[in-house]
């Protein structure tokens, strides 16, 4: 009788000590479900959720259905959006079209703006356009300017071409000039070969300098080549040296050959040593 009981109290006592295991061998499913069931995925069977977990995945839910309704998609159910939600949204949807409008983007729906905003965009949109006709960029449409602003933008592409003339970049139309202004590119276009042929550029017209220029310009050409020769450069012409910086430049050299082999560092010819400079010379210096 008495290991009878021990066997009625053993099974029960069995079963509770693996009840622990088998629910969390059972957990990973249920929050796998759980997680399908709040990202909406067709895998998610409620059936299994307990009250709290209902009310979890109708929280998840109702947030997408929020961001659906923010980004304008097709699942959105404004029905089911609070007042607060409701009014947010039409906030922010008129935020955006307005921007859209402002920034010329096809998704403007104008009908939507008030008579003030549609007044501002136009204003914008008249300004943005007198800009690009003054300035010869982005699309200008001539046809949209007013007598005054038609003015306006032949004074302005007037003074650019005058710009242009003189600084010697864009399109210079010297047609458009006057003759102040012919005077002034003129001056300042000599200027600029002047620099270009004492730099030594390709742009140098050496007949367009005068014969104190070019006086000044071949000095300038000689002095850089004496510097191309000292450092040895491969643009060195030596055929260009005078008799003394020839000399000076040969006996520089000779210092250095002296100076490498004597060190037994850097470029070393023995045949241009003198037998008095050969002679302080020690093999494997």
């Amino acid at each position: 009788m008495a290991g009878k009981l021990q066997k009625c109290f053993w099974v029960p006592a069995l079963c509770l000590s693996l009840w622990p295991i088998l629910a969390l061998a059972q957990s990973p499913n249920v929050m796998q479900n759980l997680e399908a069931c709040k990202a909406g995925s067709e895998s998610c069977d409620q059936s299994k959720l307990n009250a709290a977990q209902l009310t979890d995945v109708a929280l998840a839910e109702h947030s997408r259905n929020v961001v659906n309704c923010r980004h304008g998609y097709t699942a959105c159910d404004l029905a089911k959006l609070t007042e607060p939600e409701t009014i947010a949204l039409a906030l922010a949807d008129h935020k955006r079209n307005l921007s859209d409008c402002n920034d010329g983007m096809q998704d403007c729906d104008r009908s939507k703006l008030t008579p003030l905003e549609a007044r501002e965009m136009a204003s914008g949109q008249q300004q943005g356009n007198l800009a690009a006709c003054k300035n010869g960029a982005g699309a200008c449409d001539s046809s949209k300017l007013t007598p005054s602003e038609t003015t306006e933008v032949k004074n302005a592409r007037r003074q650019l071409n005058a710009s242009d003339c003189e600084n010697g970049f864009g399109i210079c139309d010297q047609a458009q000039l006057t003759p102040a202004q012919v005077k002034s590119a003129s001056v300042a276009e000599h200027a600029r070969n002047v620099q270009s042929c004492r730099s030594g550029w390709d742009e140098c017209d050496h007949a367009k300098l005068t014969p104190s220029e070019a006086k000044q310009t071949a000095y300038a050409e000689h002095q850089r080549n004496l510097a191309a020769c000292e450092d040895g450069q491969e643009t060195c012409e030596y055929t260009q040296l005078t008799a003394a910086e020839s000399k000076a430049l040969a006996e520089a050299e000779h210092k250095r050959n002296y100076a490498a082999c004597l060190k037994g560092y850097g470029f070393c010819d023995p045949s241009r040593l003198t037998m008095k400079e050969a002679r302080t010379i020690h093999p494997g210096s």
